[in-house]
């Protein structure tokens, strides 16, 4: 029977290797077959670093400018141009040559090339970090000639009538004023930011978060000077609430879908081939992220960083461009928001990882770690362009409500994880003292019903005595 259930677990691995566009192939010695894809070459080709194709490539053009190129007398162009390539140099050799991260679709070269951009990133917040506030805002007209100049907020406050009468024309004139491009991109982000979290309950918390530091810091910079209605409805409900739901509906989808991959070159049709094109931009297989943070003390404090972290990021984005005076529709800012949004998936994998299987993951990825030094870095930026516009007292009674909030956090903490398990130890062991002590009676008690009995064998019955006396 074990023979026979043998053959047919190896027949039906021969059938889903057949079915899956595998083909045997005998190896030269004649020895046991050996499995091969038919798209094995296609794969290969493309999963291969390129080392030496790149190497030459980039020899060719290191070689032309300088035989071939006449440089130009121009000192401020020749500093642009040799930093530029500098940094593609570094990026030539970080895509073929750094290591992979928990990502693979649609190519690990693209997500080594993030990491790369995110090293450049950190050099040059540290770069600026470390000039005087004038040069360092005007090192940024060497990126672009408009910036280094200072620019006014726009306040979203003012009126803030829903419906107003006064305005025979247009009454609803404020929603209108208020429905710019960040609309959308309110959206598209928290969108994203959900498919990266992967978990309902800590967007809302860190969606609901924001708005109360933009109310707790309105009276720093005038772009957090919003309506009720505008922090509320348009940004938490419509823009955020709508963004979160069809982020959690995406997640549903992917952790529902079959991953089960077919070579591009083994599917019959058009539309199959065009199907599984698109699904190279899907991930190759789906982890279901379960934080759990009230399991322990270590993946509270790791879900509450999380959660600091991500606030500090989105403050980041508004002090900088205060701070650096550059536009909100800039296309820097936008390009720091890409950035973000493709560095950020893989930080946050990294980071479960680390915190569901720290055996396995010894160390804190390294996405994740630069993802957090670029936040830090960003936030000593702020603090040193503009000390006084960081450390303008806060209103006293939102102090109250923040002290308020933490106390009552340290408190949960503090019960969760500390009073609650000294107490459900300590009954716990009250209780084991009381079992222990019950079985050590009832033991006892059987064993001095075992002596009597013994006694009443060996000496035999009373009556039987009276009867042999007599």
């Amino acid at each position: 029977q074990f023979r026979g259930s043998a053959v047919q677990l190896g027949r039906q691995r021969l059938r889903s290797r057949c079915r899956a566009g595998h083909r045997p192939s005998r190896s030269p010695t004649g020895g046991p077959e050996s499995w091969r894809p038919r798209h094995f070459l296609t794969l290969s080709l493309c999963r291969r670093a390129h080392t030496l194709t790149v190497l030459f490539i980039l020899t060719c053009a290191l070689v032309y400018v300088t035989l071939l190129e006449e440089t130009p007398q121009d000192t401020a162009y020749n500093t642009k141009r040799g930093i530029v390539a500098s940094i593609l140099v570094f990026l030539c050799f970080g895509v073929t040559q750094a290591k992979d991260g928990p990502f693979t679709r649609p190519h690990p070269a693209y997500w080594r090339f993030w990491l790369c951009v995110s090293v450049v990133y950190e050099l040059f917040l540290i770069f600026i970090l470390f000039q005087t506030v004038h040069d360092g805002r005007h090192f940024m007209k060497f990126i672009d000639p408009k910036l280094g100049v200072p620019l006014p907020e726009r306040d979203y406050g003012g009126n803030c009538l829903i419906y107003d009468p006064g305005n025979e024309t247009d009454p609803y004139h404020n929603i209108w004023d208020k429905m710019d491009g960040f609309v959308p991109a309110h959206f598209l982000g928290w969108y994203i930011k959900t498919l990266m979290i992967r978990d309902w309950w800590m967007c809302m918390i860190i969606s609901v978060m924001f708005e109360f530091l933009e109310y707790s810091l309105e009276h720093q910079l005038p772009n957090f000077s919003e309506c009720w209605w505008d922090h509320w409805i348009m940004d938490v409900l419509v823009c955020n609430g709508l963004g979160i739901y069809c982020g959690m509906k995406t997640l549903g989808w992917l952790s529902m879908k079959p991953y089960q991959w077919q070579g591009l070159w083994n599917i019959p049709t058009y539309k199959g081939k065009i199907k599984r094109i698109a699904f190279q931009f899907t991930p190759y297989s789906w982890v279901n992220f379960e934080w759990k943070p009230a399991s322990n003390l270590r993946r509270w404090l790791a879900v509450c960083g999380i959660i600091f972290m991500f606030l500090l990021a989105e403050l980041n984005t508004f002090y900088l461009k205060f701070v650096l005076w550059m536009p909100p529709e800039h296309y820097l800012v936008l390009l720091r928001l890409v950035f973000f949004v493709n560095v950020g998936g893989v930080a946050m994998r990294e980071i479960y990882d680390f915190m569901d299987d720290p055996k396995f993951h010894k160390k804190l990825g390294q996405q994740a770690w630069l993802v957090a030094a670029i936040t830090v870095t960003e936030f000593l930026i702020v603090v040193k362009y503009d000390p006084h516009t960081i450390t303008l007292p806060i209103p006293f009674f939102i102090t109250q409500c923040w002290i308020l909030g933490i106390v009552l956090l340290l408190t949960w903490t503090l019960w969760r994880f500390f009073i609650r398990d000294i107490t459900l130890r300590y009954k716990e062991t009250r209780r084991r003292k009381q079992e222990g002590s019950g079985e050590h009676d009832r033991v006892l008690g059987n064993g001095s019903t075992a002596t009597g009995s013994g006694r009443s064998k060996l000496n035999g019955s009373s009556d039987s005595t009276r009867n042999r006396k007599s």
